[in-house]
């Protein structure tokens, strides 16, 4: 899949999430239901990874 199909699946998923929770709820329940939703079109959801950056350079 390229970009623009996976952004129709998240941006498909999101609505379908919204429209059943409606506004208000906290930000993981958005998400577990995300990734419910994202699981059940068959798109392979990672969650929670560890990614490396540099936030501040420390001074010397």
């Amino acid at each position: 899949m390229d970009e623009n199909e996976i952004s129709k699946h998240v941006i498909g998923a999101a609505i379908e999430v919204h429209k059943y929770l409606g506004p208000g709820l906290l930000e993981s329940v958005y998400q577990q239901c995300m990734i419910r939703e994202l699981r059940l079109q068959a798109i392979r959801v990672d969650t929670e990874l560890v990614l490396k950056g540099q936030y501040r350079m420390a001074l010397a």
